[in-house]
């Protein structure tokens, strides 16, 4: 049965391809119980200039897959420890944020994407190209509306990478490598700024989209900052140094399945009773339903469609990758494709999703 599962998907990930939505792609599963994970590669992970295949342990740009997986993770490992509760409020942290428009909003705000804080701000271009006033330009932006709806945040996440450093005394990168990855023995599969021993899929070879939005800001494109092997997509984690709460985490199918399979196996990094309160619907009536970090399968036009049971989870990146965890199941499912690679396609992937989630639920059913 799975390996009549991995020829399906295999299928599917090469009609993607040559209908030139990914240049190529990785995606896997793993099930409670199971060992190792199941991963099907297809493609390129570059096609210029030199061409190499996407393999099994080809890295990818994971983008907004750092939110759950990072930040969402060491949120929870946060509470715990009491570094900080929910009802944090972002000034309790950091005390320049006192009187600032977002001060106020809690952690659970932030983690919710109920903050009121827009969904993009190119932060680089605020501060003319100096990071060390980013924490700032965040702390200026306008808040509209907080608690009341649902406004998907990067900057929200910018600042909670911010708030576990300042609770954790060390870099996100740091923390996450001590308290996530070396105790699951993930350090081969996962981390922000992969080194040359890491086989990477290219990314874009121009920042061409992050440029036309910075133009439609009103704001001088030539603050985006160059592109290049090894660094995020995202231009406010490029700036950064390519660690940032909101995006930078890099790595391999196995590598998310692995931790992916914390919140089906609980007893192990996490407790069941933390992945229920990070999996819970915390803002019923609004315009997506929120977990804390993760988006949940009653979202209306989510990417989990009718395969995946409703108490699913899951999230999305821009660069085409994907992660999904059916908890009734008991499996964990992700598609890492590249749509920013030779350069940026605006192809919507929430159908090829859809058609893996049930490709995959008949492999394990």
């Amino acid at each position: 049965m799975i390996d009549r599962g991995s020829v399906r998907v295999a299928a599917l990930l090469e009609r993607a391809r040559r209908a030139g939505w990914t240049a190529g792609a990785a995606a896997g599963w793993i099930g409670t119980g199971r060992r190792d994970p199941v991963v099907v590669a297809v493609g390129r992970a570059a096609v210029a200039p030199t061409p190499v295949d996407v393999t099994p342990a080809t890295w990818f740009d994971l983008a907004s897959l750092t939110k759950p997986l990072v930040v969402g993770t060491l949120g929870l490992l946060a509470v715990r420890w009491g570094w900080f509760g929910l009802d944090t409020t972002v000034a309790d942290v950091l005390t320049d944020a006192a009187g600032r428009p977002v001060g106020t909003a809690t952690i659970a705000q932030l983690l919710t994407h109920t903050s009121g804080l827009p969904a993009w701000s190119p932060i680089y271009a605020l501060t003319e190209g100096r990071p060390e006033r980013a924490l700032d330009a965040v702390l200026d932006l306008p808040v509209v509306d907080p608690g009341a709806r649902v406004v998907y945040s990067c900057p929200g996440f910018l600042l909670l990478g911010w708030i576990l450093e300042r609770r954790g005394g060390a870099t996100l990168d740091v923390l996450f490598d001590d308290h996530v990855l070396r105790p699951l023995g993930l350090r081969d599969e996962l981390g922000f700024r992969p080194g040359p021993d890491h086989p990477v899929a290219a990314g874009a070879s121009q920042p061409g989209a992050e440029r036309r939005l910075v133009r439609e800001c009103g704001l001088d494109p030539a603050w985006v900052p160059q592109v290049g092997p090894g660094l995020p997509d995202d231009g406010n984690a490029r700036f950064l140094g390519g660690v940032a709460g909101n995006a930078g985490l890099f790595g391999s199918a196995a590598g998310v399945l692995g931790l992916a399979r914390i919140f089906i196996e609980p007893g192990g990094l996490l407790r069941g009773e933390e992945i229920g309160v990070a999996t819970a619907n915390r803002t019923a009536g609004r315009e997506q339903a929120r977990g804390l970090g993760w988006q949940l399968a009653g979202s209306p036009g989510c990417s989990a469609g009718p395969s995946l049971d409703r108490a699913s989870f899951g999230h999305t990146g821009f660069t085409g990758t994907s992660l999904w965890i059916d908890p009734t199941r008991g499996v964990a499912m992700t598609l890492l494709a590249n749509r920013v690679h030779p350069g940026h396609r605006s192809t919507d992937l929430h159908p090829l999703r859809r058609r893996f989630h049930r490709l995959v639920v008949d492999a394990v059913s």
